[in-house]
């Protein structure tokens, strides 16, 4: 029977096997919800890249760039880390190179593994449904802070295992996991109030940009599952 692993941030990711396991992405607050937005209208690719000067080179080569560090947009970019500037009139067919604090760095260190694929409370009965079809292990990344844990992460990836192992098809040894779940079934009780103790969260709000956190947090948006083809993520067909 598969098992499900969760690595709660990308320095204790190092730390797993991931030979012949699907890694999932989760930077719910907010690389994965917006990766998903902008697939879900309509863009083309996204190139994920980990530094600020490669972000800056594809800027220089005429592409579309999404860039932030430490919450704020960049000053050369096109684009801040808000799902909400992806409408489909703006990004429909495009490609959208993306460089962000803790999200890119984790899509790209699971590169190794067998399947990349990111997801997000916008998607997650769709990865829900990928994932019993395709009966591999499961290695849940959360992109955490700065290679730290952080709690949005930690409770969706409690909330996708724990869908997982209701039907029956997976198993878990994982202590990582099974904290996770217990995270989950504590915050759901009512996700709004708990999400007052994220610190990210609380980030957000000192910017100003804490208006996407509803969002963030609402489940099936979108039937779109973003996979990683060699350098670029593009949507499932």
């Amino acid at each position: 029977m598969p098992r499900i692993e969760v690595a709660f941030s990308p320095t204790i990711f190092q730390h797993y096997d991931k030979e012949g396991k699907i890694v999932v992405v989760v930077d719910i607050l907010r690389a994965t919800s917006v990766i998903c937005t902008m697939f879900h209208n309509g863009v083309k690719e996204i190139i994920p890249v980990r530094s600020i000067e490669e972000a800056h080179e594809y800027k220089r080569n005429g592409y579309l760039v999404v860039a932030e560090r430490n919450g704020q947009k960049l000053d050369f970019a096109d684009f801040g880390n808000s799902p909400f500037y992806f409408t489909p009139e703006t990004v429909n067919g495009k490609t959208i190179v993306y460089s962000t604090t803790n999200g890119t760095n984790a899509i790209t260190l699971g590169r190794d593994a067998q399947e990349v694929v990111i997801a997000s409370f916008l998607n997650i009965s769709a990865v829900e449904s990928y994932l019993n079809a395709r009966s591999s292990d499961i290695l849940i990344m959360c992109a955490g802070w700065k290679g730290k844990f952080c709690l949005e992460d930690a409770i969706f990836a409690g909330a996708l295992a724990q869908r997982l192992l209701t039907t029956g098809r997976f198993e878990t040894i994982c202590d990582s996991t099974n904290a996770a779940i217990d995270l989950w079934n504590v915050a759901k009780v009512d996700l709004t109030s708990y999400v007052e103790k994220v610190a990210q969260r609380h980030r957000l709000k000192k910017l100003g940009l804490d208006d996407v956190i509803g969002y963030c947090f609402t489940s099936n948006v979108t039937d779109t599952i973003p996979v990683l083809k060699e350098d670029r993520l593009v949507p499932l067909i």
